[in-house]
This record gives C-alpha cells, sequence and structure tokens, in this order.
C-alpha cells in the first residue's frame, strides 16, 4: 500500500492507518482477486458498469413510482376537500329547503289569522299574528303586499282586472291574498287584482 494522501491536513499520512491488519489483508485479498478475475474475464468490469448502470435505471423507475404515487394520494386529497365542500353545501340546502316547507305549510294559518282580523278579529288575534310573523320575519320571511303598486308577474298572481281610464301600466288595486317571500325567494305570489 504505498499510495499516501492528505487526511485531516497532514500530509503523507497513511490513510490506512486505523485499520487491524486483519481487515487489511481482507482488502488485499479482495484487490487480488478482482485483479485475477479482470484478467480472465476482461468483460467483468463492463458487467460491473452494467450492474451499475441497473442500479441507476431502478431508482430512475423507484423516483418515478414515487412521484405517481405523490400525484395520486394529492389528486385524492383535492377530491376529499371538494367532497367535503360539496357535502356541506348539500347539507346546507337541504336544511333551507326544509324551513321552507315547513313556512310554506303556515302559510294557509296566516290567510286564516288575516281573514279573521278582516272580519273583526279581536287584538288578541292580532298580537298572535303579530308574534309568529316577527319571529319568522327574524329568520327570513317578508310579506308581498303590494296594493298601489305596479303589477309584476313574477311576485304577484293577477287573478282579476279591470281596465284602466287612462291607458299606462298595469296596476294593483286589491289585494285578495298577501304573497310571502323566503330569504329573497317567492314562497307564494300575492293573489291580486289589476287595473289597467
Amino acid at each position: 500500500m504505498g499510495s499516501t494522501f492528505p487526511e485531516g491536513g497532514q500530509p503523507g499520512e497513511d490513510p490506512l492507518a486505523g485499520i487491524s491488519p486483519e481487515e487489511e489483508q481482507l482488502m488485499e485479498e479482495a484487490a487480488e482477486a478482482f485483479a485475477e478475475a479482470a484478467e480472465r474475464d476482461p468483460g467483468i468490469e463492463v458487467e460491473a458498469e452494467a450492474a451499475a448502470v441497473e442500479a441507476d435505471l431502478d431508482a430512475a423507475v423507484l423516483a418515478k413510482q414515487r412521484d405517481d404515487y405523490l400525484d395520486a394520494l394529492r389528486r385524492l386529497q383535492a377530491d376529499f376537500e371538494n367532497y367535503k365542500k360539496r357535502m356541506v353545501r348539500q347539507q346546507t340546502e337541504h336544511l333551507e329547503r326544509a324551513a321552507e316547507q315547513l313556512v310554506g305549510k303556515l302559510l294557509p294559518v296566516f290567510d286564516t289569522v288575516d281573514l279573521a282580523i278582516a272580519h273583526g278579529g279581536g287584538a288578541e288575534i292580532q298580537q298572535i299574528w303579530s308574534s309568529l310573523f316577527d319571529t319568522l320575519e327574524k329568520e327570513g320571511l317578508e310579506r308581498i303586499d303590494p296594493l298601489g303598486r305596479p303589477f309584476d308577474p313574477n311576485e304577484h298572481d293577477a287573478v282579476m282586472h279591470e281596465p284602466a281610464d287612462t291607458p299606462g301600466e298595469p296596476e294593483v288595486v286589491d289585494v285578495m291574498r298577501a304573497g310571502y317571500r323566503w330569504k329573497g325567494r317567492v314562497l307564494r305570489p300575492a293573489m291580486v287584482k289589476v287595473r289597467g
């Protein structure tokens, strides 16, 4: 072992100084065996290089598989996030539709109370109606009472019509049944008489 090279800043030191004699013997035997094999079969170095190239290819294939799995995992995570958002949105819509259906079932009660008040119902009936309506109004119920306003077919259902004295835009002259909106959407159009 005549080669020396600097180690730790000390030129000329033997790099194998810390190796036991048995280990040094094994290293020399391995080097001699490789030299003999190279003399007998010059292709052994080519095989060693081929094995190294094959190892590099295996590493590249593994890296590609790793990247593919990471991409698949990221797509799966994104799909799951989208699924969670869609479920929350669907649950919210379902709850809103359920509330809207319940309010729709209460509209005949409002109509009955309106008729009772119109036919001389007392202050007690007015208080009950106001209490129920105020509670639902806080949740998003609006009353459509278009008396004296222009006719809007999106919010009004014209069941009677009378001609106008002067030409112009049709106007609501009588409300036979109030209409209602729930959170900005028409729940039931107002039943009206139109002039014009």
